[in-house]
């Protein structure tokens, strides 16, 4: 194999550093892949893949152009890659052999700092997992806006639990895992089947919690962690000094923004679990994954980025401390009284840039001149909105504190914005390296510069017509390029009438080109002073850069008073524009709505006028509410409501009702729906026992659990015991009754309310008319034994025939189950409940009336006629004698013998005809 080229042998000393990353090597105008990275690579961001002539055996090798990096960045990125950025560090034109290049920064997806990159309304954060001391432990960090959190999650390994828990909360866009280590594995797989987080492995020794803590003590010069919420040597630690190291070894010992981390403690927050957070459709739509048609996408009426990325968190991590969610309420409530300093303070917050990432970027040594701009215009904007709030004391009304502590966040940066603008021209360029970024009067020196440099250009400008008029040349041009510099051209057949004082530089075909010493002079002071200029540009605003840096706490503390207040105008807007009310939290266990709404249906408009419904629910009388209710009557909406009211309760908001009480919940529980983890090889009733496990060991008398349609998944016997059993748990289990709402199909689940204190049943109304259904979506006391499933089924355009036999066979079904059970019961088999000894009834609902029938074939017989006779009665056409001999006819029926063939009247003949198949059915009947 022929020897390596001094480059290759750069580049082969670059990947040897970076094994786990694809290569991004820079020669000239493009960044270059080789080997398999260049296979890699281009099956990516299809590319053609080509090699480079002069080595043996060929070398494959794809490229992108330099100046587009940021878009064939993203795709990598978003495919899960770890990409080594290997950068030229020396002028090309004034290297000394091979041009210097080194590994300048690895960009993995959830290090991310370019702008482009990134989404405005979430956090790119990358996480760590932990174990220490028998419990979990997890950080997460978000560089761009040097946001640093760790948290020990509640359960103990081996549960997966609790990590996932968190993790779904943060949303990281990658999760470091420390390799090799047993629970990765397991918790890789988990992650990867979910798809939402890229999973890196990583050196298992940083997530020691001696190394962590060592870490983390020298970045953020401290003599204990005990500050910051964390022990020492604790899984959070270990996970917080683990997000550091893999963080700083992708900076390339560049500096970053972050903080030191905040301790955050799952006690302090309501619990929505990664199931819990998919049900409710809270950040993403379970159609698409997309937060459209979610509760954040309704609430979200921010005009800030950093508005956007609190009231998500805001949402997903809502406060139990009733005395924090109050804070926030006080803040809503001042700004819903005040709408014209709310609209003011819209207005000023659109002029608010990214303060967090711009900081960011600054710190790092990224920023452009842009980004200075923006962060000026925004320093300005903040002015603007502290004056908003100091003078928008309306009636002498005091500022809550959350408005308080906003006013004293926002600092007095005027001055610094002052000196960005006087620094900044108008419309800086978007790079550095160009010039044309420092405003004229803000350096001397630079301006010296500059003017030599344009009086130099000026001579230039107007040599041509001095030459001109001295040589009688009229044909003679001053040019440049930038191989030969500047010089002075005239036609070949001039040549020999130039000045003595001309020499040559160049030959043409058609011309000959010149210099004379005054424009060498002339054009040494241009080029070397444009030299000077940019080098003392680049110099004067990585100056103003390091400034930004240096003020890095200040600025940071400005956007998070930025984001509160932008967040708090937000819901401000939205309770005044919804009609929302403030909800009483406290430290109870009642949860009480008045007229409560669903507040993303509410706002579709998909049902028409919403109807508002009441709920009550505590531990002590309506502890476990049991739904029933037609199919799309409304039970899941109803359900989802009352969880989605609950966040918007705990997380500061006002709420869609009337009225609002809700006392504390720790963690929402939910089972809804019905899918397979193929991932996993679990079937749909193995995800719903998984579910129902989970609810069910960890449910407390504090959180609220939503139940919708338990057992469906397996035979009718088995799906009803369980449910059954289930109900009966969460209602009997000591120190976890918790509030239930718990809709079914099972309507024998109803009779729980006879033996069950605290189970109290409800239904949503619906009433047939006109051979179909109408749905009233009204919740009300008691319950309902019929399901309309035919009906719904014929609403969804299942074909006529399939809803007639559909019919036929429920009918027939429903005779059969109601004899045998009359039967049973006549021959002392227990009541027609079948509840005897506490057993759950039959699935199929039994008639609970005194026997009305003879036992035997004609009692059968006799049944079934006044069966059919009941279902072919219109009795809201009937007047009252027409009653009367209608219950006549019926008593006769049940009493006397079938009529004999062709006698009777004709209603008595129909009767028998229904005992007869129709011709063209099919005469078993069903099974």
């Amino acid at each position: 194999m022929a020897a390596l080229t001094p480059m290759m042998r750069q580049y082969t000393e670059a990947k040897r550093q970076h094994p786990d990353c694809l290569l991004l090597f820079r020669m000239g105008d493009f960044y270059e892949m080789f080997g398999e990275d260049a296979r890699r690579g281009a099956a990516i961001l299809d590319l053609v893949v080509t090699s480079r002539d002069r080595e043996e055996p060929k070398m494959p090798m794809a490229g992108i152009p330099h100046h587009a990096l940021e878009p064939y960045l993203g795709r990598l990125l978003k495919a899960g890659v770890r990409v080594a950025i290997c950068d030229q560090v020396e002028d090309p034109a004034t290297a000394k052999g091979i041009v210097r290049r080194e590994v300048v920064r690895v960009v993995t997806p959830g290090t991310v700092l370019d702008a482009g990159l990134l989404e405005d309304r979430r956090g790119n954060y990358v996480a760590a997992v932990a174990q220490a001391g028998g419990r979990w432990g997890l950080a997460w960090a978000d560089i761009s806006t040097g946001e640093f959190l760790a948290a020990e999650p509640a359960g103990a390994p081996p549960s997966l639990d609790g990590p996932l828990g968190e993790i779904a909360r943060a949303a990281p866009a990658e999760v470091v895992l420390p390799e090799g280590a047993a629970y990765a594995a397991d918790l890789e797989r988990r992650l990867r089947a979910d798809g939402s987080a890229t999973v890196t492995p990583w050196r298992p020794e940083a997530f020691h919690p001696v190394v962590a803590t060592a870490l983390l003590k020298e970045r953020f010069a401290l003599a204990s962690l005990e500050g910051l919420g964390l022990a020492e040597g604790s899984a959070a630690s270990a996970a917080a000094g683990a997000v550091l190291a893999y963080v700083e070894s992708t900076q390339m010992g560049r500096k970053t923004a972050l903080k030191p981390p905040r301790a955050v403690h799952a006690s302090g927050h309501l619990e929505l679990d990664p199931v819990t957070q998919r049900n409710l459709e809270v950040v993403r739509s379970l159609r698409d994954g997309s937060p459209r048609g979610t509760l954040l996408a309704l609430i979200d009426r921010t005009v800030t980025a950093l508005g956007g990325r609190s009231i998500r968190e805001w949402l997903v991590r809502p406060f139990t401390d009733p005395w924090k969610i109050a804070q926030r309420q006080d803040a809503v409530e001042y700004l819903v009284g005040h709408a014209m300093l709310r609209e003011r303070l819209r207005q000023v917050l659109r002029g608010v840039h990214d303060v967090q990432r711009l900081v960011a970027r600054a710190t790092a040594g990224l920023a452009t001149p842009r980004d200075l701009a923006a962060l000026a215009a925004s320093l300005e904007a903040s002015g603007e909105l502290r004056h908003a709030l100091v003078g928008g004391r309306a009636g002498g009304v005091a500022r809550p504190a959350v408005i308080e502590a906003c006013v004293g966040g926002l600092g007095e940066f005027g001055p610094f914005a002052l000196t960005l603008r006087r620094a900044l021209v108008d419309d800086p360029p978007s790079g550095s390296r160009e010039g044309g970024v420092i405003r004229e009067g803000y350096s001397q020196r630079l301006d010296a510069l500059k003017a030599e440099t344009q009086g130099a250009r000026d001579w230039i400008a107007s040599l041509q017509g001095r030459e001109r008029e001295r040589t009688g040349l009229k044909g003679l041009k001053v040019g440049y390029n930038k191989v030969f510099g500047y010089y002075i051209e005239v036609s070949r057949g001039a040549a020999d009438k130039v000045p003595a004082d001309y020499e040559r530089k160049q030959t043409l075909v058609n011309a000959e080109r010149y210099v004379t010493p005054e424009l060498k002079q002339h054009e040494e002071i241009v080029l070397s002073a444009d030299e000077q200029i940019h080098a003392l540009e680049a110099e004067l605003f990585a100056d103003l850069a390091g400034q930004v840096a240096a003020q890095a706490p200040g600025l940071l503390d400005l956007a998070s008073a930025v984001a509160t207040l932008d967040a708090v105008n937000a819901l401000a807007g939205l309770a005044a524009d919804r009609g929302y009310c403030r909800p009483l939290v406290d430290e109870s266990t009642v949860l009480a709505i008045r007229d409560g709404r669903h507040p993303v249906v509410e706002m579709s408009g998909l049902q028409g006028d919403f109807v508002p419904n009441d709920t009550h629910l505590d531990t002590e009388k309506n502890q476990l509410a049991i739904i029933t209710g037609p199919n799309m009557a409304g039970k899941s909406t109803y359900m989802r409501q009352v969880a989605l009211i609950t966040i918007l309760a705990q997380m500061g908001s006002f709420v869609p009702a009337a009225e609002a009480r809700v006392g504390v919940v720790d963690r929402i529980l939910t089972r809804v729906g019905a899918s397979d983890d193929l991932a996993s090889g679990q079937s749909t009733f193995m995800v719903e026992m998984v579910e129902t496990a989970r609810i069910l060991n960890l449910a407390t008398h504090r959180s609220l659990v939503l139940l919708d349609e338990i057992g469906r998944g397996t035979s009718t016997f088995d799906g009803l015991s369980i449910a059954w059993a289930v109900a009966e748990h969460l209602h009997d289990a000591e120190g976890a009754r918790p509030r239930t709402l718990f809709a079914t199909h099972y309507h024998q689940l109803t009779d729980l309310e006879r033996d069950h204190p605290r189970v109290v049943n409800y239904h949503l109304t619906a009433r047939e008319h006109a051979g179909g259904i109408v749905f009233l979506r009204k919740l009300m006391p008691g319950s309902t034994d019929k399901s309309y499933g035919i009906q719904v089924a014929k609403l969804a355009g299942v074909p006529q025939a399939v809803v007639d036999r559909a019919a036929e066979v429920l009918r027939a079904i429903e005779e059969r189950h109601a004899l045998d059970l009359a039967a049973s019961a006549a021959a002392g088999g227990g009541d027609a409940h079948g509840l005897a000894g506490g057993v759950p009834p039959s699935p199929v609902r039994a008639f609970t009336q005194t026997l009305l029938f003879a036992q035997g074939a004609d009692g059968q017989a006799a049944a079934r006629r006044v069966l059919e006779r009941l279902r072919a009665a219109d009795v809201d056409r009937m007047t009252p004698v027409e009653a009367l001999a209608y219950l006549e006819e019926l008593r006769s029926l049940a009493a006397g013998p079938p009529p004999e063939a062709g006698g009777g009247s004709a209603s008595r003949a129909s009767i028998a005809a229904a005992g007869r198949p129709a011709r063209g059915k099919r005469a078993g009947g069903p099974p």
